[in-house]
């Protein structure tokens, strides 16, 4: 347990922990905001061309070297 020399140090650790805790709470609210986004069907449909777009690609080059 840390001890503390003065209400100073007390005060000072307070503003520290409370910068903390706002900085924490702002990276929660971005991370729900980018959760949000990528549960979009526009994301889901981008995502499901691209993924056909490579195993597309995959199957003709296969082919190209059978």
């Amino acid at each position: 347990m840390k001890q503390y020399q003065s209400f100073e140090d007390i005060e000072t650790e307070l503003k520290h922990l409370d910068l903390e805790r706002k900085i924490a709470w702002e990276e929660l609210k971005f991370l729900k905001n980018e959760f949000q986004e990528d549960l979009k069907p526009a994301n889901w449909i981008q995502y499901a061309l691209k993924s056909a777009g490579k195993y597309g690609l995959f199957l003709l080059a296969k082919r190209f070297f059978k």
